[in-house]
Protein backbone atom coordinates (compact mmCIF):
# COMPACT_ATOMS: atom_id res chain seq x y z
CA UNK A 1 0.00 0.00 0.00
CA UNK A 2 1.49 3.82 -1.03
CA UNK A 3 0.46 6.76 1.57
CA UNK A 4 1.50 9.96 0.31
CA UNK A 5 1.79 13.43 1.71
CA UNK A 6 3.21 16.54 1.38
CA UNK A 7 5.03 17.86 4.45
CA UNK A 8 6.80 21.51 4.69
CA UNK A 9 10.45 20.54 6.64
CA UNK A 10 13.42 22.61 6.94
CA UNK A 11 17.15 21.66 4.90
CA UNK A 12 19.93 20.63 6.89
CA UNK A 13 23.75 21.81 6.97
CA UNK A 14 25.32 21.46 3.35
CA UNK A 15 27.69 19.14 5.39
CA UNK A 16 26.07 16.23 6.29
CA UNK A 17 23.67 16.19 3.03
CA UNK A 18 26.34 13.89 1.23
CA UNK A 19 27.44 11.78 3.53
CA UNK A 20 24.69 9.01 2.93
CA UNK A 21 25.89 9.06 -1.06
CA UNK A 22 22.48 11.20 -1.93
CA UNK A 23 21.71 14.57 -3.46
CA UNK A 24 23.54 18.08 -2.60
CA UNK A 25 21.80 19.92 0.07
CA UNK A 26 20.25 23.42 0.53
CA UNK A 27 20.49 26.15 2.94
CA UNK A 28 21.46 26.00 6.83
CA UNK A 29 19.67 24.95 10.21
CA UNK A 30 21.17 23.62 13.28
CA UNK A 31 18.71 22.67 15.67
CA UNK A 32 19.92 23.09 19.51
CA UNK A 33 17.55 22.01 21.99
CA UNK A 34 16.00 23.64 24.25
CA UNK A 35 15.94 26.38 20.85
CA UNK A 36 15.96 25.57 17.48
CA UNK A 37 16.76 27.63 14.33
CA UNK A 38 15.65 26.87 10.74
CA UNK A 39 16.66 27.30 7.16
CA UNK A 40 14.36 29.95 5.34
CA UNK A 41 14.41 27.63 2.43
CA UNK A 42 11.77 24.94 2.84
CA UNK A 43 11.87 21.61 0.75
CA UNK A 44 9.08 18.85 0.49
CA UNK A 45 9.47 14.90 0.54
CA UNK A 46 6.72 12.26 -0.50
CA UNK A 47 6.03 9.30 2.11
CA UNK A 48 5.88 6.21 -0.58
CA UNK A 49 5.35 2.62 0.10
CA UNK A 50 9.24 1.91 1.23
CA UNK A 51 12.57 1.01 -0.22
CA UNK A 52 12.87 -1.40 -3.26
CA UNK A 53 15.62 -3.59 -4.22
CA UNK A 54 16.42 -1.33 -6.97
CA UNK A 55 17.72 1.36 -4.41
CA UNK A 56 20.17 -0.81 -3.03
CA UNK A 57 23.34 1.04 -2.67
CA UNK A 58 26.26 -1.65 -2.06
CA UNK A 59 29.56 -0.62 -0.77
CA UNK A 60 32.27 -2.06 -3.76
CA UNK A 61 34.13 -4.13 -1.17
CA UNK A 62 31.62 -6.78 -0.28
CA UNK A 63 34.38 -8.61 2.03
CA UNK A 64 34.01 -6.73 5.20
CA UNK A 65 31.84 -8.30 7.99
CA UNK A 66 29.39 -5.52 9.57
CA UNK A 67 28.96 -5.61 13.25
CA UNK A 68 25.79 -4.98 14.68
CA UNK A 69 25.16 -2.19 16.68
CA UNK A 70 21.14 -1.56 17.08
CA UNK A 71 18.02 -3.36 15.85
CA UNK A 72 14.47 -1.89 16.32
CA UNK A 73 11.16 -2.50 14.94
CA UNK A 74 9.19 -0.11 12.43
CA UNK A 75 6.08 0.84 14.71
CA UNK A 76 3.65 -1.80 13.23
CA UNK A 77 6.14 -4.31 13.56
CA UNK A 78 6.28 -5.63 9.84
CA UNK A 79 9.80 -4.35 9.17
CA UNK A 80 13.39 -3.72 11.45
CA UNK A 81 16.13 -2.16 10.45
CA UNK A 82 19.33 -2.97 11.46
CA UNK A 83 22.60 -0.38 12.04
CA UNK A 84 25.62 -1.55 11.24
CA UNK A 85 29.71 -0.34 11.97
CA UNK A 86 29.19 0.32 8.21
CA UNK A 87 25.71 2.04 7.22
CA UNK A 88 22.00 0.13 7.87
CA UNK A 89 19.70 -2.65 6.62
CA UNK A 90 16.07 -3.02 6.32
CA UNK A 91 14.52 -6.10 6.43
CA UNK A 92 10.80 -6.94 5.76
CA UNK A 93 9.24 -9.32 8.29
CA UNK A 94 6.76 -11.40 6.34
CA UNK A 95 8.01 -12.84 3.87
CA UNK A 96 11.40 -12.22 5.38
CA UNK A 97 14.16 -10.40 3.20
CA UNK A 98 16.53 -7.53 2.80
CA UNK A 99 14.63 -4.84 1.53
CA UNK A 100 17.14 -2.07 1.38
CA UNK A 101 20.39 -1.14 2.65
CA UNK A 102 22.78 1.37 2.63
CA UNK A 103 27.03 0.12 3.37
CA UNK A 104 29.53 2.78 3.91
CA UNK A 105 33.25 3.04 4.67
CA UNK A 106 32.42 5.77 6.58
CA UNK A 107 31.02 4.65 9.80
CA UNK A 108 28.19 3.16 11.84
CA UNK A 109 24.87 4.18 13.33
CA UNK A 110 23.63 2.91 16.53
CA UNK A 111 20.61 4.25 16.43
CA UNK A 112 17.95 3.86 13.14
CA UNK A 113 14.24 4.84 13.45
CA UNK A 114 11.74 3.53 10.78
CA UNK A 115 8.60 5.80 10.30
CA UNK A 116 6.28 2.95 9.40
CA UNK A 117 7.25 1.85 5.68
CA UNK A 118 8.29 5.21 4.57
CA UNK A 119 11.15 6.45 2.99
CA UNK A 120 11.89 8.37 6.10
CA UNK A 121 14.43 7.95 8.58
CA UNK A 122 16.16 9.24 11.68
CA UNK A 123 19.47 8.18 11.96
CA UNK A 124 22.49 8.69 15.01
CA UNK A 125 25.64 7.85 14.58
CA UNK A 126 27.42 5.23 16.89
CA UNK A 127 30.37 2.24 17.52
CA UNK A 128 33.52 2.75 17.70
CA UNK A 129 33.73 5.18 14.25
CA UNK A 130 30.12 7.13 14.33
CA UNK A 131 28.82 8.33 10.66
CA UNK A 132 27.34 11.23 12.73
CA UNK A 133 28.52 12.65 16.17
CA UNK A 134 26.33 10.40 18.44
CA UNK A 135 24.80 14.44 20.20
CA UNK A 136 22.94 14.82 16.48
CA UNK A 137 19.66 13.04 14.96
CA UNK A 138 19.76 13.20 11.17
CA UNK A 139 16.20 13.27 9.50
CA UNK A 140 16.84 11.17 6.29
CA UNK A 141 15.07 10.91 3.09
CA UNK A 142 15.76 8.13 0.85
CA UNK A 143 13.73 9.26 -1.54
CA UNK A 144 15.77 12.16 -2.16
CA UNK A 145 18.87 10.67 -0.42
CA UNK A 146 19.63 13.29 1.85
CA UNK A 147 19.32 14.62 5.16
CA UNK A 148 16.31 17.11 5.10
CA UNK A 149 16.37 17.67 8.95
CA UNK A 150 18.86 17.96 12.20
CA UNK A 151 18.96 18.36 15.70
CA UNK A 152 22.17 18.92 17.64
CA UNK A 153 22.34 18.18 21.27
CA UNK A 154 25.10 19.06 23.81
CA UNK A 155 24.51 15.61 25.15
CA UNK A 156 24.20 11.60 23.83
CA UNK A 157 20.99 10.72 22.10
CA UNK A 158 19.69 7.88 23.24
CA UNK A 159 16.80 7.25 21.42
CA UNK A 160 14.57 8.89 18.93
CA UNK A 161 10.76 7.51 18.48
CA UNK A 162 8.64 8.62 15.15
CA UNK A 163 5.07 9.08 14.79
CA UNK A 164 3.51 10.81 11.47
CA UNK A 165 3.62 13.95 13.30
CA UNK A 166 6.10 14.18 16.08
CA UNK A 167 9.46 13.57 16.67
CA UNK A 168 10.72 12.58 19.87
CA UNK A 169 14.09 12.90 20.93
CA UNK A 170 15.52 11.51 24.28
CA UNK A 171 18.70 12.16 25.98
CA UNK A 172 19.85 11.09 29.23
CA UNK A 173 17.32 13.57 31.48
CA UNK A 174 15.28 14.51 29.51
CA UNK A 175 12.99 14.37 26.45
CA UNK A 176 11.93 16.41 23.66
CA UNK A 177 8.64 16.79 21.70
CA UNK A 178 9.00 18.28 18.18
CA UNK A 179 6.37 19.08 15.48
CA UNK A 180 6.97 16.86 12.21
CA UNK A 181 5.82 19.51 10.28
CA UNK A 182 8.22 22.60 10.53
CA UNK A 183 10.31 21.27 13.60
CA UNK A 184 9.44 23.40 16.00
CA UNK A 185 9.38 22.21 19.93
CA UNK A 186 6.30 21.59 21.40
CA UNK A 187 7.62 20.13 25.06
CA UNK A 188 10.41 19.57 26.82
CA UNK A 189 10.15 16.78 29.74
CA UNK A 190 12.78 16.25 32.61
CA UNK A 191 13.24 12.13 33.67
CA UNK A 192 15.42 10.63 35.85
CA UNK A 193 19.00 9.28 34.22
CA UNK A 194 17.39 7.27 31.47
CA UNK A 195 20.65 5.45 30.05
CA UNK A 196 18.56 3.17 28.41
CA UNK A 197 17.05 5.53 26.37
CA UNK A 198 13.89 4.08 27.41
CA UNK A 199 10.24 6.06 25.74
CA UNK A 200 7.23 4.78 23.78
CA UNK A 201 4.23 6.48 21.60
CA UNK A 202 0.78 5.31 20.81
CA UNK A 203 0.76 5.65 16.80
CA UNK A 204 -3.14 5.91 16.76
CA UNK A 205 -3.72 9.08 14.67
CA UNK A 206 -6.24 10.28 17.07
CA UNK A 207 -4.11 9.73 19.99
CA UNK A 208 -1.25 11.06 21.55
CA UNK A 209 0.56 9.21 24.27
CA UNK A 210 4.24 9.02 25.43
CA UNK A 211 5.12 6.69 28.28
CA UNK A 212 8.78 7.93 29.88
CA UNK A 213 10.67 7.81 33.16
CA UNK A 214 9.22 9.95 35.66
CA UNK A 215 11.14 11.70 38.52
CA UNK A 216 11.42 9.01 40.91
CA UNK A 217 12.79 5.25 40.79
CA UNK A 218 10.44 2.80 39.28
CA UNK A 219 8.17 6.09 38.31
CA UNK A 220 6.75 6.04 34.67
CA UNK A 221 5.64 9.17 33.56
CA UNK A 222 2.17 9.13 30.67
CA UNK A 223 1.58 12.28 28.80
CA UNK A 224 -1.76 12.11 26.86
CA UNK A 225 -1.47 15.64 25.05
CA UNK A 226 -4.87 15.08 23.44
CA UNK A 227 -6.23 15.38 26.57
CA UNK A 228 -3.43 17.73 28.35
CA UNK A 229 -3.08 15.06 31.01
CA UNK A 230 -0.17 13.97 32.88
CA UNK A 231 -0.13 10.63 34.78
CA UNK A 232 2.53 9.28 37.23
CA UNK A 233 2.14 5.63 37.83
CA UNK A 234 4.65 3.91 40.40
CA UNK A 235 4.89 0.31 38.87
CA UNK A 236 7.64 -1.01 40.53
CA UNK A 237 10.10 -0.73 43.45
CA UNK A 238 13.28 -1.24 41.79
CA UNK A 239 14.35 0.98 38.60
CA UNK A 240 12.24 0.74 35.76
CA UNK A 241 14.19 -1.41 32.94
CA UNK A 242 11.33 -1.60 29.90
CA UNK A 243 8.25 -0.83 28.86
CA UNK A 244 5.51 -0.89 26.24
CA UNK A 245 2.44 0.67 25.21
CA UNK A 246 -0.76 -0.47 23.16
CA UNK A 247 -0.93 1.25 19.41
CA UNK A 248 -3.82 3.33 21.36
CA UNK A 249 -2.11 3.94 24.45
CA UNK A 250 -4.47 3.37 27.02
CA UNK A 251 -2.62 -0.07 28.43
CA UNK A 252 1.27 0.34 29.40
CA UNK A 253 3.21 -3.15 30.17
CA UNK A 254 6.13 -2.79 32.52
CA UNK A 255 9.06 -4.59 33.80
CA UNK A 256 11.80 -3.49 36.35
CA UNK A 257 15.68 -4.54 36.67
CA UNK A 258 15.04 -7.30 38.75
CA UNK A 259 13.28 -8.50 35.81
CA UNK A 260 10.66 -11.17 37.79
CA UNK A 261 7.21 -9.43 37.48
CA UNK A 262 5.66 -8.01 34.70
CA UNK A 263 2.96 -5.65 35.32
CA UNK A 264 -0.02 -4.19 33.22
CA UNK A 265 -1.65 -0.72 33.83
CA UNK A 266 -4.38 1.76 32.76
CA UNK A 267 -2.66 4.90 31.50
CA UNK A 268 -6.12 6.62 32.37
CA UNK A 269 -6.57 6.64 35.87
CA UNK A 270 -2.68 4.26 36.95
CA UNK A 271 -4.83 1.49 37.83
CA UNK A 272 -2.62 -1.81 38.00
CA UNK A 273 -4.82 -4.36 35.75
CA UNK A 274 -2.79 -7.60 35.54
CA UNK A 275 0.39 -9.23 37.10
CA UNK A 276 2.61 -12.22 35.76
CA UNK A 277 5.58 -13.73 36.65
CA UNK A 278 8.54 -13.97 34.09
CA UNK A 279 10.59 -16.02 36.97
CA UNK A 280 12.13 -16.24 40.54
CA UNK A 281 15.74 -15.31 39.33
CA UNK A 282 16.58 -11.47 38.82
CA UNK A 283 16.89 -10.82 34.78
CA UNK A 284 17.48 -8.07 32.45
CA UNK A 285 14.40 -7.78 30.08
CA UNK A 286 15.61 -7.10 26.58
CA UNK A 287 12.01 -6.34 25.04
CA UNK A 288 8.45 -6.52 25.78
CA UNK A 289 5.68 -6.54 23.13
CA UNK A 290 1.80 -6.65 23.60
CA UNK A 291 -0.37 -8.29 20.67
CA UNK A 292 -2.33 -5.92 18.92
CA UNK A 293 -5.96 -7.45 20.31
CA UNK A 294 -4.11 -7.19 24.18
CA UNK A 295 -4.74 -10.90 24.82
CA UNK A 296 -1.05 -11.78 24.83
CA UNK A 297 2.32 -10.26 26.36
CA UNK A 298 6.02 -11.72 25.07
CA UNK A 299 8.85 -11.20 27.09
CA UNK A 300 12.79 -12.01 26.16
CA UNK A 301 15.04 -11.38 28.53
CA UNK A 302 18.61 -12.55 29.16
CA UNK A 303 17.76 -16.28 30.63
CA UNK A 304 17.61 -17.21 26.92
CA UNK A 305 14.12 -17.65 26.88
CA UNK A 306 10.69 -15.73 25.10
CA UNK A 307 8.08 -16.19 27.65
CA UNK A 308 3.90 -15.58 26.04
CA UNK A 309 1.70 -14.90 28.68
CA UNK A 310 -2.29 -14.76 28.62
CA UNK A 311 -3.66 -11.41 28.96
CA UNK A 312 -6.81 -10.95 31.22
CA UNK A 313 -7.47 -7.33 29.67
CA UNK A 314 -11.09 -7.22 28.09
CA UNK A 315 -10.86 -5.48 24.99
CA UNK A 316 -13.46 -4.25 22.28
CA UNK A 317 -13.12 -6.52 18.86
CA UNK A 318 -12.11 -9.54 17.19
CA UNK A 319 -8.07 -10.63 16.51
CA UNK A 320 -6.76 -8.87 13.77
CA UNK A 321 -3.75 -9.73 11.56
CA UNK A 322 -0.46 -7.31 12.90
CA UNK A 323 -0.63 -6.75 8.48
CA UNK A 324 -3.80 -5.45 8.14
CA UNK A 325 -4.23 -1.80 7.00
CA UNK A 326 -7.03 -1.40 9.41
CA UNK A 327 -5.94 -2.61 12.55
CA UNK A 328 -6.91 -0.96 15.68
CA UNK A 329 -5.92 -0.83 19.14
CA UNK A 330 -7.76 -1.92 21.89
CA UNK A 331 -10.42 -0.04 23.52
CA UNK A 332 -11.28 -0.22 26.70
CA UNK A 333 -14.85 -1.27 27.80
CA UNK A 334 -15.29 1.47 30.68
CA UNK A 335 -12.95 3.82 32.30
CA UNK A 336 -11.29 2.07 35.26
CA UNK A 337 -11.27 3.17 38.93
CA UNK A 338 -10.46 1.58 42.10
CA UNK A 339 -14.01 0.76 42.49
CA UNK A 340 -14.45 -0.62 38.80
CA UNK A 341 -12.04 -2.72 37.65
CA UNK A 342 -13.95 -5.33 36.69
CA UNK A 343 -14.65 -3.90 33.69
CA UNK A 344 -11.04 -4.19 32.11
CA UNK A 345 -11.08 -8.00 33.88
CA UNK A 346 -11.60 -10.74 31.77
CA UNK A 347 -13.05 -13.41 33.51
CA UNK A 348 -12.48 -15.89 30.06
CA UNK A 349 -9.09 -15.07 30.11
CA UNK A 350 -5.92 -15.57 31.94
CA UNK A 351 -4.98 -19.45 30.93
CA UNK A 352 -1.47 -18.87 32.56
CA UNK A 353 -0.27 -21.26 34.81
CA UNK A 354 -0.41 -20.99 38.58
CA UNK A 355 1.56 -22.36 40.84
CA UNK A 356 -0.09 -25.71 42.67
CA UNK A 357 -0.12 -24.33 46.20
CA UNK A 358 -1.41 -21.37 45.06
CA UNK A 359 -4.58 -22.29 47.39
CA UNK A 360 -2.04 -21.17 49.99
CA UNK A 361 -1.22 -17.98 49.14
CA UNK A 362 -1.72 -16.21 52.39
CA UNK A 363 1.17 -18.39 53.78
CA UNK A 364 3.59 -19.10 51.31
CA UNK A 365 5.89 -16.26 49.52
CA UNK A 366 4.17 -14.33 46.86
CA UNK A 367 5.95 -16.86 43.70
CA UNK A 368 3.40 -19.34 44.78
CA UNK A 369 0.43 -17.36 43.48
CA UNK A 370 1.54 -15.55 40.48
CA UNK A 371 0.38 -16.85 37.46
CA UNK A 372 3.24 -17.93 34.84
CA UNK A 373 4.07 -17.98 31.48
CA UNK A 374 1.70 -19.82 29.05
CA UNK A 375 3.98 -20.71 25.79
CA UNK A 376 8.04 -20.43 25.78
CA UNK A 377 10.55 -20.31 22.87
CA UNK A 378 14.00 -21.29 23.63
CA UNK A 379 17.50 -19.60 22.54
CA UNK A 380 21.09 -18.47 23.19
CA UNK A 381 21.58 -16.96 27.08
CA UNK A 382 24.91 -15.18 25.42
CA UNK A 383 22.72 -13.18 22.74
CA UNK A 384 20.39 -10.14 23.21
CA UNK A 385 17.32 -10.78 21.74
CA UNK A 386 13.87 -8.32 20.89
CA UNK A 387 10.82 -10.02 20.07
CA UNK A 388 7.06 -8.61 18.80
CA UNK A 389 4.16 -10.61 17.72
CA UNK A 390 3.35 -11.62 13.59
CA UNK A 391 0.03 -12.73 12.37
CA UNK A 392 -1.88 -15.96 13.49
CA UNK A 393 -0.47 -16.45 16.57
CA UNK A 394 3.38 -16.05 15.91
CA UNK A 395 5.74 -14.33 17.11
CA UNK A 396 9.39 -12.94 15.48
CA UNK A 397 12.56 -12.34 17.07
CA UNK A 398 15.66 -10.81 15.92
CA UNK A 399 18.96 -11.09 17.60
CA UNK A 400 21.83 -9.25 18.21
CA UNK A 401 24.13 -11.89 16.72
CA UNK A 402 22.30 -11.33 13.28
CA UNK A 403 19.32 -14.36 13.28
CA UNK A 404 16.14 -14.00 12.67
CA UNK A 405 13.16 -16.78 14.15
CA UNK A 406 9.58 -17.23 13.46
CA UNK A 407 7.95 -19.43 15.81
CA UNK A 408 4.35 -20.13 16.42
CA UNK A 409 2.46 -21.25 19.83
CA UNK A 410 -0.85 -23.15 20.49
CA UNK A 411 -3.44 -20.38 21.60
CA UNK A 412 -4.94 -23.05 23.73
CA UNK A 413 -2.39 -25.07 24.99
CA UNK A 414 0.59 -23.26 25.35
CA UNK A 415 3.37 -25.16 25.98
CA UNK A 416 6.98 -25.03 24.06
CA UNK A 417 6.41 -23.18 20.54
CA UNK A 418 7.90 -24.71 17.50
CA UNK A 419 9.95 -23.02 14.89
CA UNK A 420 8.88 -22.01 11.76
CA UNK A 421 11.69 -20.12 10.23
CA UNK A 422 15.32 -19.01 11.27
CA UNK A 423 17.28 -16.81 9.21
CA UNK A 424 21.04 -15.28 9.80
CA UNK A 425 20.58 -11.91 8.05
CA UNK A 426 23.58 -10.83 9.33
CA UNK A 427 27.10 -12.26 10.21
CA UNK A 428 28.14 -10.58 13.32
Amino acid sequence: MTSTSTVGIHSSDNNYNNRLGGGTGSGGGLYESPQSSSSSIPTTFTTTAIFNNNNINYDADETIIDDLLSVSWNQDFGCFAAGTTRGFRIYNCHPFKETFRRDLKSGGFGIVEMLFRCNILALVGGGLNPHYPPNKVMIWDDHQSRCIGEFSFRSQVRAVKLRRDRIVVVLEHKVYVYNFMDLRLLHQIETLANPRGLCCLSHHSNTFVLACPGLHRGQIRVEHFGLKMTKFITAHDSQISCFTLTTDGLLLATASTKGTLIRIFNTMDGTRLQEVRRGVDKAEIYSLALSPNVQWLAVSSDKGTVHIFSLRVRVVGEDSSINSSTTQGPALLQQSSSSSLDALISPTMGANPGSSLSFMKGVLPKYFSSKWSFAQFHLPETVRFVAAFGSQNTVIIVGMDGSFYRCSFDALNGGEMSQQEYVRFLKN
